[in-house]
């Protein structure tokens, strides 16, 4: 369970009893679904692990939970499940060692990991080269930045972004879609267009309430988790998928963690562990051949 640093349950649990169903009512998902407690112990991988890990047996995990299919609370507002939950005990079961998991908000955990406090990041964490510069990743999976809009939205599928001048767009703090927004607003002036304007939000539903309620014109997050959402509340589509990003476990520079998480990520891939992960949460279509560590960020 994650001990609790915000109270992101309770964000997840207003969501849940506002637009949107529970978290479970996905078509064709059934989030108890145990795919993880039949994963082995590799040797290799453990082997790798530094000689304090493997003495302590324990793993000190930062993760954001509230954004479904990632990592999110379910109804009782206590279990926390997700992708990020399955392939980080996975990795943990490969390794022989256990998660002590903590929640943080998404903008605090990188930070935390340089102090030590954290070991491993989780949050959906997409690779960018501002990131690569202070922090590596190991990488399990593949996202996308997307879109999302209510039914009668007139917004077209955006492949630039000036296609949102004059528009509002909501999106999470700290993230990738708000450093790609605002880095490309200029160019709506160079069009000769009025700008869009970025409004930011801490939780994930203040985002759908938002965009629910027309105060903002469409979303930029995780294409997963706007497909994940779109299915859960009514009005809302998906528009498209703007970008791929490598998306992976954070971890300090340099920190000696990165070829066991690797290791493991691809023990997993190899024995269908993986594979079964990714088709309990619909994300099927985010695998990944292999890990990498730190790799470029696509473009």
């Amino acid at each position: 369970m994650i001990r609790r640093v915000l109270a992101a349950g309770a964000v997840l649990a207003a969501l849940l009893a506002g637009c949107a169903p529970a978290p479970d009512a996905a078509p064709g998902l059934d989030v108890g679904a145990d795919v993880v407690s039949p994963v082995r112990v590799d040797e290799g991988a453990r082997a790798l692990l530094p000689p304090d890990v493997r003495a302590s047996g324990v793993l000190r995990f930062g993760s954001s939970a509230g954004t479904p299919p990632s990592a999110f609370y379910l109804p009782d507002n206590r279990t926390v499940v997700g992708q990020d939950i399955d392939v980080s005990e996975a990795v943990a079961r490969v390794l022989g060692v256990r998660v002590q998991r903590s929640e943080a908000a998404f903008d605090a955990i990188l930070p935390a990991l340089d102090s030590g406090k954290y070991q491993v990041g989780t949050g959906n964490f997409g690779v960018t080269e501002q990131r690569r510069r202070t922090v590596d990743f190991v990488t399990y999976v593949d996202d996308g930045q997307g879109f999302a809009v209510r039914q009668d939205s007139d917004l077209k599928p955006v492949t630039d972004v000036t296609q949102l001048c004059g528009r509002t767009i909501g999106t999470g703090a700290g993230t990738t879609f708000e450093a790609t927004l605002n880095a490309q607003r200029h160019r709506c002036a160079e069009v000769g267009r009025p700008p869009y304007q970025v409004l930011v939000f801490a939780e994930s539903s203040a985002q759908f309430s938002a965009l629910q309620q027309g105060k903002v014109d469409a979303l930029m997050s995780t294409s997963n988790g706007l497909r994940y959402a779109v299915s859960q509340q009514p009005n809302l589509r998906f528009l498209n998928e703007f970008r791929h990003l490598e998306v992976g476990f954070a971890l300090r520079k340099g920190s000696p963690l990165a070829p066991a998480l690797q290791a493991a990520v691809n023990r997993l891939i190899a024995d269908g562990s993986y594979a079964r992960i990714l088709h309990k949460w619909g994300t099927d279509n985010s695998a990944i051949p292999r890990s990498r560590i730190t790799p470029p960020e696509i473009r």
